[in-house]
């Protein structure tokens, strides 16, 4: 197998209240706990941001190898920020008429049909906090319920607003619910093709071309959570531009806990399932979707491409892995039970070696392709 010694890596990361200087700091804890693992050493250089967006170089090496990465990272935090900026009223209404469209459109009935506990993880925020609602109401109604005088109203409402305010608001940050609403607000605006998502899109696909003028072993996209639909926007774009832009470029497509059906499976998403079918027909990408029974976040044996309406196109290999196998087993008892801190797991670093570790694949001296045959118990051979 041949090594790879220079690499460029275009990086979607999932739906996360952080922007590229965040990203490029998680880099660096995984990367150091990686450099323990595979005993090598992972040098993560200082991020730097100008018209071409955001990138940092890792030079890897050991005593068998050496590898300069440059990884660029696109990230969606501003989108984030402006629904999160918003005051609660509008975040909560704004999130409950996302659902709707969600559900008008057939994505929850897609959700549950064909990945039941992706279903569920869409319906939790909203029942969650229609519970809340629910007993917010009671709390104001008490004097009615109770047979009481009216001007009690003036001490039960205030409670009711109070408790969801200052009691349910921040305990449902722990499950990042209001997060949650704009993470749905956003999947309806991507599958829209909205003006604010096609000029993050446009502006991506021009860094990406501007990257690409750069000559390297190989190109590698990864893409994480919603990361999937945004990233496939985006490179879709860059086919559309410039239809030869991947020739003899060494591509390799990666989506990892990939929920790009959490976007294509709206019936407004038509420029989206597209760029499915441009990027699978695409003889220049190889593309493979890494997946985990544990993370219930992503719609977990579901075949992107063939759901997008393109069964006749090459599909996308699923490969799958176990957590455990790269965690200790006490961080993995810890974290189990924390779903969206398991859906984080692709991009984390590792307590011991296994096939994938994502330090290892962005910054190693292995093929990005190569990680397509990995066996989750058996870490490849350096």
């Amino acid at each position: 197998m041949t090594k790879i010694k220079t690499r460029l890596v275009l990086h979607f990361p999932g739906f996360e209240p952080l922007d590229a200087a965040a990203h490029h700091q998680r880099y660096i804890r995984s990367a150091a706990q990686a450099s323990k693992v595979w005993e090598a050493d992972f040098a993560v250089k200082p991020l730097v941001q100008d018209d071409g967006g955001a990138r940092f170089d890792v030079d890897g090496r050991s005593e068998a190898w050496q590898v300069r990465s440059t990884i660029h990272v696109f990230d969606h935090n501003d989108l984030i920020a402006d629904m999160r900026s918003e005051p609660l009223w509008r975040q909560l209404l704004s999130g409950y008429r996302a659902a709707v469209h969600v559900v008008v459109q057939g994505g929850a009935l897609g959700y549950l049909r064909h990945a039941w506990r992706f279903g569920l993880f869409f319906l939790f925020p909203f029942l969650f906090v229609g519970l809340a609602m629910a007993l917010s109401l009671a709390i104001a109604a008490l004097p009615v319920m109770l047979g009481r005088a009216s001007w009690l109203f003036g001490l039960s409402v205030p409670a009711a607003v109070g408790f969801f305010i200052f009691l349910f608001v921040p305990y449902s940050n722990r499950f990042h619910t209001l997060h949650l609403f704009a993470d749905w607000r956003l999947a309806v605006a991507v599958a829209r093709d909205d003006d604010t998502v096609r000029a993050w899109v446009e502006s991506c696909a021009e860094n990406v071309l501007h990257a690409l003028k750069h000559e390297v072993d190989e190109v590698l996209i990864t893409a994480h959570s919603m990361g999937a639909s945004l990233a496939i926007a985006a490179i879709g774009r860059v086919l559309e531009k410039e239809p030869e832009a991947f020739a003899a470029k060494n591509v390799t497509f990666v989506t990892l806990g990939g929920a790009a059906l959490q976007c294509a499976l709206l019936s407004s998403a038509t420029t989206l399932r597209g760029r499915v079918g441009a990027l699978a027909h695409n003889r220049d990408v190889f593309w493979f979707d890494i997946q985990c029974l544990t993370d219930p976040i992503h719609l977990y044996r579901c075949h992107t491409v063939a759901l997008c309406g393109h069964a006749d196109a090459p599909q996308p290999k699923l490969v799958f892995i176990r957590f455990k196998h790269a965690l200790s087993p006490e961080r993995y008892r810890k974290n189990r039970r924390d779903l969206l801190r398991m859906h984080r797991q692709y991009i984390l670093g590792p307590d011991r070696k296994s096939g994938f570790d994502f330090t290892l694949m962005t910054a190693g001296p292995l093929p990005a392709a190569s990680f397509v045959d990995l066996k989750s118990d058996q870490p490849p051979i350096l």
